[in-house]
């Protein structure tokens, strides 16, 4: 009896515990989601007691004033474009990681892991995007995004690949596929769940990002949705429900999407565990 009591009240300890530090992400996420539902002076107090009138035309204003239409085009656009880049270099420099074992195959594949901890230098990027003529320009951004990015998916999809049996390859080339067909529609096919697992990841990545939109789009007209927060400011400097209204909308996008991919992405972190 004193050992299932204290089986279960370790249960119930550890149950405790994990609910005190879900608050530290529940707490932000109450203040922004009722913020964003208040009047100005409401808002402004920053607490989790809900609004005591509702104001749902807080969303209107900001998408009318805030110029989140254009923005979230801009942010799909480059998100997009990143993302299929991303997957596309991923997923040919991971199959040849992952089939040749020879000294030069891991010296490649250490270079990307040394991609993942390698700073992005601000200086040489602004000088080889005015080179290139790609300085304020979507093309710029993208390539960006793809390279400070493909070091980390690179490191998933090989890890993954490995698992992959050799024989597929061989029955591939018997039956006459080439490299690019075996690639992308045999192999490809069986990444399904930590492909999907990486797009999410690397698009909460891109779409949230602040600092590289900032740095390299040289016009407001090219702005992502994490930036029009800034339009809030200012002369809105008070209106902190305009401001959590700007969050909530901007991290809808990236919720719908992890929603969506939920179960892939579930599958994706369990199955090499479970292949292994």
């Amino acid at each position: 009896m004193n050992q299932a009591f204290l089986r279960k009240l370790h249960k119930i300890l550890i149950e405790i515990i994990m609910w005190v530090i879900s608050l530290v992400v529940l707490i932000p996420l109450l203040i922004v989601l009722f913020g964003s539902l208040k009047s100005a002076p409401e808002a402004a107090h920053f607490n989790i007691i809900p609004p005591l009138e509702w104001h749902f035309e807080n969303y209107i204003h900001v998408i009318k004033t805030g110029g989140l239409i254009n923005a979230a085009k801009n942010s799909i656009l480059i998100t997009f474009f990143s993302i299929a880049l991303i997957i596309l270099v991923s997923v040919m420099c991971s199959f040849i990681i992952a089939r040749r074992t020879g000294r030069y195959s891991s010296i490649i594949y250490n270079i990307f892991l040394m991609g993942m901890i390698a700073p992005m230098q601000l200086i040489t990027t602004f000088g080889l995007l005015k080179v290139l003529n790609l300085m304020g320009t979507y093309s710029g951004v993208i390539l960006i995004f793809s390279a400070t990015q493909i070091p980390w998916a690179v490191f998933m999809l090989t890890s993954f690949m490995k698992t992959i049996p050799r024989e597929m390859d061989e029955a591939a080339f018997i039956d006459g596929a080439g490299p690019i067909k075996m690639v992308f529609v045999i192999i490809m096919p069986l990444l399904k769940p930590v492909i999907a697992t990486t797009i999410v990841i690397l698009s909460m990545s891109v779409w949230n990002d602040l600092m590289i939109p900032l740095f390299f789009l040289n016009s407001s007209s090219k702005w992502t949705m994490p930036l029009t927060v800034y339009n809030f400011f200012g002369q809105y400097f008070s209106n902190w429900n305009y401001v959590f209204a700007d969050l909530v909308l901007t991290a809808l996008p990236v919720v719908i999407l992890y929603l969506f991919f939920q179960r892939y992405v579930i599958a994706g972190m369990t199955a090499g565990a479970v292949k292994g």
